[in-house]
């Protein structure tokens, strides 16, 4: 049974910075050869939207525009690890992020692709 574990959410002063994990338990270590796992987000009474996607056999990442050039995800399969780093956070990246994974996701940037998600973690940004 494939269980995804988000950690590392707070509460920020804009311009701050968090460090989102996510760890993959039962995922199979064949899976990182193919399909994608991603950072999704979910603002109060907004639908969820893809922050941040990675292609853990080629490394390959892809970004929302509103993130880009501020946030980084980066994975580490010996450790079943995923990572988000947050810099120069601002009131609107707010929201429930949560980790998603599918060994057999084809476009990294669609929700509907993932069929593994974590709980979430909470991300507050004051301004």
């Amino acid at each position: 049974q494939v269980k995804l574990v988000e950690s590392g959410g707070g509460s920020v002063q804009a311009g701050g910075s968090l460090r989102l994990s996510c760890v993959a338990s039962g995922y199979r270590r064949s899976w990182y050869s193919s399909g994608y796992m991603a950072w999704f987000r979910q603002a109060l009474g907004k639908e969820r939207e893809v922050v941040a996607a990675i292609y853990p056999a080629g490394g390959q990442t892809y970004y929302y525009d509103s993130v880009k050039g501020r946030f980084t995800i980066s994975h580490d399969n010996a450790n079943n690890m995923m990572y988000l780093q947050m810099n120069f956070l601002k009131p609107e990246d707010a929201g429930m992020y949560y980790c998603a994974a599918d060994p057999y996701a084809a476009q990294p940037l669609v929700r509907t692709e993932y069929r593994y998600w974590g709980q979430g973690t909470q991300v507050t940004v004051s301004s």
